[in-house]
């Protein structure tokens, strides 16, 4: 189930997130994550749990090339000179050498430095440090300022999306642009698996909630990445093959769009 990025990098659609995964937990999480098939980790420096999730990989068995590792620069580290030395101290705490994915953490509009920080992220792939980078919690008015300046588009734009926020205009620019659509907090940190059409579609086809709310984002073409450290979750998360939704389902879905956020508004963040 892999995405293929605008720059050729294949990226695996259904991934592992380690938000609020504690360094020494990330371990066995990862370890778990990958155990049972997960073939993309998604950290970040700010999460604090690099070290754990590159121990998790080394340790996993697996080629290097089979696991697709991403990270990204947070607030503190936008422009040139910062943005780099944040990039290589990620590279050093994670240990597995050149990352596949790297991403600005968010635009920090207020800062004035994203466009500057996107050309040093180009410059840092075209040195072969990384394999690809891309943006998260961009909004179309930030994609399209580091547009102009690079001509060059993120291959992703990793964003809050779940029923109750469904970016459709962000996602058409994405479709426009070529920019992958990759969802965190793809279940709304817990908050649209209570609600009642949702659990009704579950009962019907016999799975779970989670089920339903991710092979409806894998059907929309979106890369996602839930989290958990309960191994059952873990494993039920990725068993998603024979969870198959039809029209109906899907438009009742359609239907959940509140644009309510769970995490932060993008343009606030500084």
């Amino acid at each position: 189930m892999d995405l293929r990025l605008h720059d050729g990098v294949p990226m695996p659609r259904l991934g592992f997130g380690v938000y609020k995964v504690s360094d020494e937990d990330a371990v066995p999480a990862v370890s778990t994550a990958l155990a049972a098939g997960y073939r993309l980790v998604d950290t970040a420096r700010l999460y604090g749990n690099e070290h754990g999730v590159g121990a998790a990989v080394r340790a996993s068995g697996l080629a290097r090339e089979d696991v697709f590792v991403t990270t990204k620069l947070w607030n503190d580290a936008h422009g040139t000179g910062a943005a780099r030395a944040a990039f290589e101290a990620s590279v050093e705490r994670l240990g597995l050498g050149a990352p596949d994915l790297y991403l600005i953490h968010w635009p920090c509009p207020s800062r004035g430095l994203y466009v500057q920080t996107w050309r040093e992220l180009l410059r840092l792939r075209d040195e072969g440090r990384v394999r690809s980078v891309g943006v998260s919690n961009f909004q179309i008015a930030h994609l399209e300022q580091i547009l102009d300046d690079s001509g060059q588009a993120p291959t992703v734009n990793q964003v809050e999306l779940h029923p109750y926020l469904q970016q459709r205009e962000l996602r058409a620019f994405h479709a426009e642009h070529g920019i992958v659509t990759q969802a965190w907090s793809p279940l709304g940190r817990g908050t649209v698996l209570r609600d009642p059409v949702i659990t009704a579609i579950a009962a019907r086809h016999g799975v779970s909630s989670a089920q339903v709310v991710l092979r409806w984002h894998l059907d929309l073409g979106h890369g996602v990445i839930p989290k958990s450290v309960t191994p059952a979750r873990i494993r039920e998360n990725l068993d998603l093959a024979d969870v198959v939704l039809d029209a109906d389902d899907h438009a009742r879905i359609a239907g959940l769009d509140r644009g309510q956020r769970t995490g932060s508004d993008p343009d606030e963040v500084a």
